[in-house]
């Protein structure tokens, strides 16, 4: 079974990569870009088959260690 989490930066929080990557975009010519806002992918293969223990036990590696939950938000797919 493979889990895929997306981690973004919560609302309101400064995202000077993702500023960056805006003000990038405008110097190759890519003005309409109002704003960016950059996070992370991560893909996991586990061996749970069941759906809703592996969404618990994604959830749980996403609190202790895959995203800093203060400042960012996660969202899990299990497929």
């Amino acid at each position: 079974m493979k889990a895929r989490v997306t981690i973004m930066l919560k609302d309101g929080v400064l995202d000077p990569q993702g500023e960056a990557i805006r003000h990038a975009l405008g110097g190759l010519g890519h003005d309409g870009v109002n704003s960016v806002r950059q996070g992370k992918l991560i893909e996991l293969d586990l061996t749970s088959t069941d759906v809703e223990a592996a969404r618990a036990e994604v959830a749980k590696m996403c609190e202790g260690l895959l995203a800093n939950t203060v400042i960012e938000k996660y969202s899990i797919e299990i497929a």
